[in-house]
């Protein structure tokens, strides 16, 4: 079990025997007389390691990688909760009883600063918003370093920690472009939307931060997949927004009612059956806001 042989090797001492080599205890032998040629090699495996759920029991070295938005950066050591020893056999009772002694108390010194204790409550709350909202990684990155940049200026001090972490999330979405609203954000961790505001504005503010204009046609998938539009009427919104963009008439304007009022005008070309209301709810804006938008698409491109 767990040996190799070394086909191109012959035992020193003997001369009769082929190396073998033992990948858990690392010592080079030989086959016949059993002399140790060497006793520790290094592993030859790779130094990353996947996480998939395939891997089966094949671990490399270099653990898990660095993120942000773990407490510690997922640079802290941890105790193997298998309580085997570096040569595969089971721990005796009372060194059983010693390493569960230290995992406690690992786990312990790992949380006695209120910075860690920040960081654990608000991140969890990032990994709950991350399943809910389908983020990707690099939103969750962003959003942790910019949680992190607020804290080292003092802004948490006074105000709720779910409140910031879903402002801070807010901000990243806008600087990664990524098409999720305020009152998404909102919705999904249960805060009022004018705290999640006054938390942004004040990250926008106190960090120096730069938003880009968020570009109305990142909306018009989101919205004619809730509304159920098809394709030809999501490529025609799309030409009717690019008309918009050269005549400067989206400055200005709510990115998700603009996308939604293209949708609806796109709709009355192509005559699809679908109301106003019907595009209102799928956006998340009033019927309101799309007839102006409407009125003022129809009139400036002359459709």
């Amino acid at each position: 079990m767990g040996q190799k042989v070394d086909s191109t090797s012959r035992c020193q001492r003997c001369n009769r025997g082929a190396i073998l080599t033992d990948s858990n205890t690392g010592e080079m032998f030989c086959s016949k007389c059993g002399f140790v040629a060497t006793d520790r090699v290094e592993q030859e495996g790779p130094e990353w390691r996947s996480f998939s759920k395939d891997e089966g029991d094949n671990r490399t070295r270099t653990g898990t990688p660095t993120s942000l938005a773990i407490h510690d950066m997922g640079l802290a050591t941890i105790i193997n909760p298998i309580n085997k020893d570096a040569t595969g056999k089971p721990l005796s009772a009372s060194m059983k009883s010693t390493i569960e002694r230290l995992r406690t108390w690992d786990n312990r010194s790992q949380v006695h600063e209120p910075v860690d204790r920040n960081f654990r409550q608000a991140f969890s709350e990032l990994d709950r918003l991350k399943t809910k909202l389908a983020l990707s990684d690099t939103v969750i990155e962003k959003t942790a370093y910019i949680y992190r940049k607020a804290l080292d200026k003092g802004l948490v001090r006074g105000r709720s920690i779910p409140g910031l972490i879903a402002a801070s999330l807010y901000a990243a979405c806008r600087n990664t472009e990524t098409p999720r609203t305020l009152s998404d954000v909102a919705n999904s961790i249960n805060i009022k939307r004018k705290d999640i505001a006054r938390c942004y504005r004040l990250l926008l503010r106190e960090l120096d931060l730069k938003m880009p204009v968020v570009n109305p046609v990142k909306c018009i998938s989101r919205i004619s997949s809730n509304a159920g539009l098809s394709e030809k009427t999501k490529r025609k919104a799309i030409e009717i927004l690019d008309q918009a963009a050269k005549i400067e008439l989206s400055a200005g304007k709510d990115p998700m009612g603009l996308a939604a009022a293209a949708l609806y005008l796109s709709c009355v070309k192509n005559g699809e059956d679908k109301t106003q209301k019907d595009i209102a709810v799928a956006a998340g804006v009033t019927e309101v806001t799309i007839r102006n938008r409407y009125k003022g698409l129809k009139e400036a491109l002359e459709l």
